[in-house]
């Protein structure tokens, strides 16, 4: 438990770093202006090359919040208060003027993007951001289809398994199987098989694992474990067993 919280908040300290790294190196690149003129994926490009992880947080934000052709209040706000409580003071005007340079974009280089994210966040953090994304989705009530086309296809190139995805989606997107599917197995399994799944996922979605990361981030580990033990309550209740 030791090494996993000293990893852990080994990378609450790099991405933090990329953070602070990639808006000095854009003041410096851009002379402090305040706008972007280029093409976003020529200016995703250049900030890659910087490791700028928000602007990378911020093309995946834009993707999903224009899936569905409109782009709310709710989801702009609910982008604010993550960006600002994970990355404190360190978030600015710029970055919201990045977000809406993705927004006004018809070519935001996923592909790109999810491969650079691949290779510098572990699988945990890759997790926590799918589950971002749906939040985003969900700011306004719902999630629409064309929302959740665009979250799967981004949790697929994230390299974020298909069975992490049906658990994920199945706590903002509900059918009558949905808290077994939050538990990674099917509406047929015994009750021993559901009670080793609960196990698996609770220690594997535990919100220690995420102890070091920003508030943001603890905060969706612990939405995420409460549905997991929600779910595997109303199992026990649906079929009467302890």
């Amino acid at each position: 438990m030791v090494t996993k919280r000293f990893w852990m908040a080994a990378i609450a300290y790099i991405i933090a770093s990329l953070f602070e790294s990639g808006r000095i190196q854009q003041q410096r690149g851009q002379g402090g202006r305040s706008g972007f003129s280029q093409d976003p994926f020529e200016f995703y490009r250049q900030s890659s090359s910087k490791y700028d992880i928000p602007t990378m947080l911020m093309a995946l934000s834009a993707a999903v919040m224009k899936a569905d052709g409109k782009v709310l209040k709710a989801e702009l706000d609910y982008v604010k208060q993550f960006f600002s409580q994970q990355f404190g003071a360190q978030f600015s005007s710029r970055h919201l003027q990045v977000l809406k340079q993705f927004l006004d974009s018809n070519n935001i280089p996923l592909q790109e993007i999810c491969n650079d994210i691949r290779n510098r966040m572990p699988a945990e953090v890759r997790v926590q951001l799918v589950h971002y994304l749906f939040g985003i989705a969900k700011a306004d009530g719902n999630v629409a289809e064309s929302e959740l086309n665009s979250i799967q296809n981004i949790a697929q190139l994230l390299g974020v398994s298909e069975q992490e995805f049906i658990s994920l989606k199945n706590m903002f997107y509900r059918d009558v199987n949905s808290d077994y599917k939050i538990l990674g197995v099917e509406a047929s399994a015994t009750n021993d098989e559901v009670k080793k799944a609960y196990r698996k996922m609770a220690i594997a979605h535990h919100p220690d694992k995420v102890a070091s990361m920003g508030e943001e981030y603890q905060k969706g580990a612990q939405e995420k474990f409460m549905k997991i033990q929600e779910a595997y309550e109303n199992i026990k209740k649906s079929r009467g067993f302890k």
